[in-house]
């Protein structure tokens, strides 16, 4: 640590004499008198953190800042001053030459979510003329807000994979941005398209391949509402992915978005380090498992921060079909998830991360958008058996799912039966809610008696008031 961040101050000729002849005469970090000396300090960018994560240098000083990147990921330093590093790709080193020094100084990395999680820098100034200088960026500094640099789509983003214990991100403080305001039950935009709930059975093959892409797309997510989302495949949730135990999954993710990504596919079991490491945009990875169990399982982009990832539309499931499953007449496939809109403005705000870290969601969804299914309902008719298949994508929120005016007389849970199923003895038990928590899934069997219209809900009512709610649509039989 002493050799690789020690701080070198150099006085030396012609530069001591004149600062200004190597670029660093003017004092973008508040007014001070020169004092003619130039202080070099190293910098790494390392573990989502900067070491070390303050300096201190004399009122007058000229600041150069030799910044390296020993991650594995994109980094930069950006100061409150204008100054940055730009971006830097693992293993990059830059100067940023800060100026003459006469404030304190907030600096911080710029990628989407790292400033929360505490990769953040303070340049120190002493000295008896510091203390009239400036006053740092301060709270009422635009720059120095806990947010800044956060929701820009064209940040790169994350770390490693995400698996480990994480970081506090202590650093991020601030009220969360005020939001677009919600309309409970307003009428989506004409350009909406509602998600295709409908699960086709499981294909012939054993051996499935396919590519995801991620890309970054401008979508409306709620009523007059538009949010860049990070998408596997263009959607939130990405595609849905089927096959029976036993069948391998060649998936090819490629990264077409602006920021690093990873994949995670809770359907295999296989060390992490590298098929769900983050990959930076151009690159390319294959993910390859075999499903050696039943149940619907989620995947999702696993950089840190994590929460952002997921809330910001990367995670899709992957139905597992449980052996003899029989037919039914109709199956859906409903991914709950949680929206955290950004503040109001133009076009492009991803979601919030304040938001996500105190869990206030603007709206919890199915499919990616709230009511969606009032909308353009599930149907069915009286008599058919339907199968909703469910899962719970989170990143924070429980689902308690539950269809108005049905009785579930089938419950499947996280890989096994707990009502039903074939070859279950016949009883009058049935249940009323399929309980969820983050990351778990399973289906519900009705049989709706009637004709009518049955809200599909989360009984936490909370959320169902948020936007977890549907209809199922249900026609007289033949």
């Amino acid at each position: 640590l002493a050799a690789t961040c020690a701080l070198l101050v150099v006085v030396a000729g012609a530069v001591a004499a004149d600062p200004a002849a190597a670029g660093l005469g003017s004092s973008a970090a508040g007014a001070a008198e020169p004092t003619g000396r130039v202080v070099v300090v190293q910098v790494e960018a390392q573990d989502v953190r900067f070491v070390p994560a303050s300096v201190e240098v004399e009122a007058g000083d000229a600041l150069v800042l030799e910044v390296t990147n020993v991650d594995d990921t994109v980094h930069d330093l950006v100061l409150d001053s204008g100054a940055s590093s730009g971006r830097l790709a693992a293993g990059a080193t830059t100067r940023v030459e800060v100026g003459v020094v006469g404030r304190g100084v907030d600096g911080w990395c710029s990628v989407a979510g790292h400033r929360q999680l505490g990769m953040t820098f303070r340049v120190v100034v002493t000295g008896e003329d510091a203390a009239g200088i400036g006053g740092g960026a301060g709270a009422g500094s635009p720059r120095s807000r806990a947010g800044d640099g956060d929701g820009d789509a064209s940040q790169d983003a994350g770390h490693g994979t995400g698996h480990g214990a994480g970081h506090d991100g202590a650093s991020g403080g601030g009220a969360p941005a005020p939001a677009p305001t919600l309309t409970p039950g307003a009428t989506p935009g004409p350009d909406h398209e509602p998600y295709d709930a409908t699960l086709a059975p499981a294909p012939a093959e054993t051996y499935h391949r396919l590519t995801l892409r991620v890309q970054d797309v401008d979508r409306e997510v709620a009523p007059g509402v538009t949010q860049t989302l990070w998408t596997f495949g263009g959607t939130a949730p990405g595609p849905a992915l089927r096959g029976r135990v036993g069948d391998t999954f060649e998936i090819t993710l490629v990264n077409d978005g602006s920021i690093g990504h990873s994949i995670d596919f809770h359907a295999g079991a296989l060390a992490p380090d590298s098929p769900m490491r983050t990959i930076e945009p151009g690159e390319q990875l294959t993910y390859t498992f075999t499903a050696t169990r039943s149940g619907v399982w989620m995947y999702h982009c696993s950089t840190m921060p994590m929460s952002l990832h997921i809330a910001n539309g990367m995670f899709g499931a992957v139905v597992i079909d449980p052996p003899d499953l029989p037919a039914v007449d109709r199956e859906y496939l409903l991914v709950q998830s949680e929206l955290y809109l950004g503040a109001d403005g133009p076009d492009g705000a991803v979601a919030d991360l304040a938001k996500i870290r105190a869990e206030q969601p603007d709206a919890v969804v199915f499919n990616g958008y709230p009511n969606q299914y009032d909308h353009a309902p599930l149907r069915a008719r009286a008599g058919e058996r339907v199968r909703l298949w469910v899962l719970d994508a989170g990143p924070s929120r429980a689902s308690a799912f539950h269809v108005v005016g049905g009785q579930f007389d089938t419950v499947y849970l996280e890989g096994a039966y707990t009502l039903g199923g074939p070859g279950a003895p016949a009883t009058t038990g049935g249940a009323q809610v399929l309980g969820l928590l983050p990351a778990q899934g399973g289906f519900v069997e009705l049989v709706p008696p009637e004709a009518g219209h049955y809200p599909v809900v989360s009984h936490a009512m909370v959320d169902a008031e948020r936007g977890a709610h549907g209809v199922l649509a249900v026609e007289a039989g033949p």
